[in-house]
This record gives structure tokens, sequence and C-alpha cells, in this order.
């Protein structure tokens, strides 16, 4: 399922550890794949050209593991105003359980710290609970739900946002969530190269 990519330009990180950059518009038909394997039914490839050239409150966040240029994972949020919404986080389902996308969130609320937003919030399948708890572990919780909120079964999401991402308890959860990624990936670098305001 994979398409055949440049190598990576990064030259100065790690080998052995999964590589997180923003997103550039040559990622998009990898990125569109690991859309197709991941969601059905996913978004069209001109909806992330028009994410990443005219939507500026954008941001979106790819993953390469280790030794590879190719794209397993990416993720997505919108700055708005002073909050940071989630988008979208996928992985392409081989890939999965390796920790990446725990390593992908983990990217995005370092995105939207460099914005310096208040918050974060996302919707979540009300079935997907193993999405919920890795959330729940960033310190989203829940607040709401959006009934038949997803158009391919008409699922309830649950809505879930954030405390202050700029509080000392915030900083002190991401720290201790950093280490352990860096403890399972050692090299890894948790803020995206390129990342730009």
């Amino acid at each position: 399922m994979r398409v055949n990519a440049a190598p990576s330009k990064i030259d100065h990180m790690d080998p052995h550890a999964p590589q997180l950059a923003m997103m550039r518009r040559e990622d998009m038909p990898e990125v569109m794949a690991v859309e197709r394997a991941a969601y059905t039914p996913g978004w069209p490839a001109t909806a992330f050209e028009r994410e990443l050239t005219q939507n500026a409150m954008a941001r979106y966040v790819v993953l390469r593991p280790p030794g590879s240029s190719d794209v397993a994972g990416f993720a997505g949020l919108w700055l708005m105003v002073d909050e940071a919404h989630v988008v979208t986080v996928a992985v392409l389902p081989e890939d999965r359980r390796r920790g990446y996308g725990r390593a992908l969130v983990h990217a995005l609320i370092e995105v939207a710290r460099h914005h310096e937003m208040a918050s974060a919030t996302l919707e979540v399948r009300a079935s997907n609970d193993a999405a919920r708890a890795l959330y729940r572990g960033y310190g989203f919780y829940e607040v709401g739900e959006r009934k038949r909120y997803y158009s391919d079964n008409r699922e309830d999401a649950i809505i879930m946002t954030t405390e202050d991402l700029q509080s000392p308890a915030f900083n002190a959860r991401l720290e201790r969530l950093g280490e352990h990624l860096r403890q399972r990936f050692p090299g890894i670098e948790l803020s995206p190269e390129g990342l730009r305001t």
C-alpha cells in the first residue's frame, strides 16, 4: 500500500526513530494512500491540497517509520483563535499498535503549543475505545456528543477537550508522555521538522 517517494531530505535525524515532519505537497500521494487504507470513505485528494494551500488555519504532520521515507501516518489540526481543533489522525493498518498514533498526537499538541493555543478539541467515534483512551492519556476529557455525526454509518461522536495547554499541570503531563515516547523511540524529535508560525 506504500507509494514510492523520494528519499527523505532529513539527514540529521536518528534513522532508528520515527520521523515527524510538517506535511508538504510532495507528501500528498502517500497521505492519500494512508487515508484510503485507514478510512472509508476518506477525504478526496483535493481536500488535502486545499488544506495545505488555502486553509491558513490548517497544520498537518506526517510520520515516517524508522529508516524509511514512506509515510505511515499523518495527523492534522486547525488553529481556531485560541483553540486547536484536531481534524484527523490516521495510521496505516499494518503500522498500528506501534506507538505511531501516540507520536502523532504528541506532535499535534507540540504544534498547538507552539502556536500558543489555549486548548485542543476533537470528535472521536463513540465506538473507538482505543482512540478515546489515547486522547484521555493526553489530557482530553469528554464534554459532550454529536448525534449521528459520522456520515458513513451515522455513528455518534464524542466531543473531547483539554485543560489549558499552557498550564504547568499540562506541561508536566506532556513532559512525562514525551519521556515515554523518547524511551520507546530513542532519538525521536517530538517537535515536527519544519514547524512554522
